[in-house]
């Protein structure tokens, strides 16, 4: 089958979707590569290097889309895209089509099959290809955070360590998985004084077990988030419900108690966002202010440190890509002997397929997959 790699067009997204090494076993697979120019630039890698390794480079996103059977991408398609897809040709990226109805809708009626690395998962309930990215987002939300706490960025001018006999900033993580783990681990190797809040019992019994002294682990509810609040100079939003918009705990009202100059930084904003006043912002114009609050809630972070995460992301949907094209001829078949792919699918020829995506919307959802 023909695979093809898209660059990017999100703005100051520099993530490609393959690396040479996997044109490498794409190509001994039996598998002809298309990747567009320049696709690879901005995570250090050439056009000469994807040419040594066997693919072919194009110029166009409409050679791309055209003439392939499967397309790579890191997010997901942006409207100059919608009209390039087509119906049974494989889409495999990210897609987190329950924050954006209008691209749920495009990416359906397109008719191809939509295949999202976020609802990827495993027997054990982990999600494989979405963990590597929330590992670098969860890290990024502390140093991005840090930055807009100073006052010359609108912040409350507060050093998230402090120094010997001045008090450190207090960090409020809302969520205790893969984001909230990684940015709880580096605000709490700053120094900051840490708070983790999550519902799940036997996730905060494991994360007092190996969080530093300066973390706690409380269980979150609407009272707890409204006493945390007050004293929070840096709130990161690390919710997640895989595959659906995710909720509101941050209410616009909850800001008038928060301190002037504190900081929220969304991470959940590829979800929706889990503060009522969240709206996806760019690493271009990354911030905004309501009600004194900075808000940060760029849509893609990992963007930002794209060699970093292009090598997490494509060690880890790699061997993923690899199986859809080695069974693509029969990929209902497939997706139903291997429950990771199935609940991988979003829509299928027309179909929507992720019943928390179509919940989102209060859509009929096909339940092809189930």
């Amino acid at each position: 089958m023909i695979v093809s790699v898209a660059k990017e067009i999100k703005e100051n997204e520099y993530r490609v979707a393959l690396l040479p090494f996997g044109v490498y076993e794409l190509t001994k697979a039996g598998h002809s590569v298309l990747v567009q120019k320049d696709a690879g630039i901005g995570a250090g890698v050439t056009d000469d290097e994807y040419l040594e390794a066997g693919a072919r480079i194009v110029e166009s996103a409409a050679e791309i889309f055209g003439q392939a059977d499967m397309v790579l991408k890191v997010k997901e398609p942006l409207p100059p895209e919608y009209p390039l897809l087509r119906k049974g040709q494989i889409l495999f990226t990210y897609l987190h089509l329950a924050a954006d109805q209008t691209l749920t809708a495009s990416v359906r009626d397109s008719g191809c099959r939509s295949i999202a690395y976020e609802t990827l998962q495993d027997a054990q309930g982990r999600l494989p290809l979405l963990t590597p990215m929330s590992e670098v987002a969860g890290r990024m939300s502390i140093q991005e955070g840090a930055k807009y706490l100073e006052k010359s960025q609108g912040g409350r001018g507060v050093l998230l360590g402090g120094v010997p006999g001045v008090a450190p900033a207090k960090v409020l993580v809302l969520g205790g998985g893969i984001v909230g783990t990684g940015a709880a681990r580096v605000a709490a190797g700053f120094g900051a004084d840490v708070v983790i809040l999550d519902s799940n019992i036997d996730r905060l019994r494991y994360l007092a077990d190996v969080m530093p002294a300066n973390v706690n682990v409380i269980y979150s509810n609407r009272h707890e988030i409204l006493r945390q609040l007050p004293t929070a100079d840096l709130v990161i939003g690390a919710v997640l419900i895989p595959g659906a918009k995710a909720p509101s705990l941050v209410r616009k009202d909850d800001l008038s108690i928060m301190q002037k100059g504190a900081v929220i930084v969304d991470v959940a904003i590829d979800q929706g966002g889990c503060c009522e006043t969240s709206r996806v912002t760019t690493h271009a114009n990354p911030i905004y202010q309501v009600d004194g609050i900075t808000h940060y809630c760029v849509g893609n972070m990992p963007g930002a440190v794209s060699r970093t995460s292009t090598s997490a992301l494509c060690n880890a949907t790699f061997p993923w890509a690899l199986q859809l094209a080695n069974n693509a001829k029969n990929l209902e078949d497939f997706a139903r002997r291997t429950p990771p792919v199935a609940a991988a699918i979003n829509t299928f020829d027309g179909e929507l397929t992720c019943r928390a995506v179509a919940e989102s919307f209060g859509w009929d959802c096909s339940g092809r997959f189930e």
